[in-house]
């Protein structure tokens, strides 16, 4: 009676745990495929990019569009940003005496890690939703197809120019946020204190170097390189239909945000063996 007990046991459990197997594989499998077909499409990007005609036009239209139309949000973030820094930081440096470190920690902060990491998650949320969302709906109402039969090279017009005008126009932008939070920072300072314009920033730079500002404005290429071709891939292989548009756009924000923070803990590992 036990032994066939034991039999039954092991089987419903085989039973059991078998779908389970089937869906770890397949879930495993889909993984890689996607990370392949990623490659691929990037691989087709750089092959693209270099081969004439260039779509000169265009290009300047999606800098436009990414970089110019995203300028008041990335202000508004990077003031309160800096101001809200500083208010943060005030007590505890106040408590140990060291009041006057104050400009020197905010800037290195921001520049270094939070000013281009802040700005891209902004930038995903923004330019990568939108981008996904833009060609996922070319996607559904056939535009993509229709541009190949009229012998247009769709991926060229649409993909390429908003990978690189992403790629170019992050780093702008960054670069535009830190100026902004560290006049937030300023203010902040200035909220319960009172230190003038230039001994403030006077302190800022005394205490940066470029080993500071070189690899965090390098890594902002890769943060809009890696938000502009997810946005694009996601749109450009999304599903039929107005459900794809809302999945694709979800897909690149998720996905342009996780990358982002994989890239920077690289990039944060590789800066440190040579600092």
């Amino acid at each position: 009676m036990a032994i066939e007990l034991k039999i039954k046991v092991s089987a419903v459990s085989k039973a059991v745990g078998k779908p389970f197997e089937n869906l770890y594989i397949k879930t495993l499998r889909g993984f890689f495929e996607e990370i392949t077909r990623l490659t691929l499409f990037t691989f087709r990007f750089f092959k693209e990019l270099v081969k004439p005609p260039y779509e000169v036009n265009e290009f300047l239209k999606q800098a436009y569009l990414i970089g110019y139309k995203s300028i008041p949000l990335v202000v508004i973030t990077g003031f309160i940003m800096g101001l809200v820094l500083t208010i943060q930081s005030r007590p505890t440096l106040v408590e140990f005496g060291a009041e006057s470190w104050l400009p020197a920690m905010v800037a290195i902060s921001i520049i270094r890690e939070i000013g281009p990491v802040i700005t891209a998650l902004i930038f995903a949320g923004k330019v990568g939703s939108g981008i996904g969302a833009e060609l996922a709906s070319m996607k559904a109402t056939e535009q993509i197809d229709a541009m190949e039969v009229s012998g247009i090279n769709p991926f060229k017009y649409l993909v390429v120019t908003r990978i690189a005008a992403a790629t170019i126009m992050l780093p702008v932008l960054v670069i535009l946020a830190d100026a902004v939070s560290l006049y937030g920072a300023y203010v902040g300072v200035n909220l319960k204190g009172d230190v003038s314009f230039h001994l403030f920033f006077l302190e800022v730079f005394a205490k940066l170097s470029f080993t500071d500002v070189l690899p965090a404005i390098i890594k902002t290429f890769f943060f809009g390189f890696a938000v502009g071709s997810i946005g694009c891939y996601r749109g450009y292989h999304a599903s039929q239909g107005t459900e794809g548009v809302g999945v694709a756009s979800n897909a690149a924000v998720v996905q342009g945000s996780l990358t982002i923070f994989i890239l920077d803990m690289v990039v944060v590992q590789i800066t440190s063996l040579f600092i």
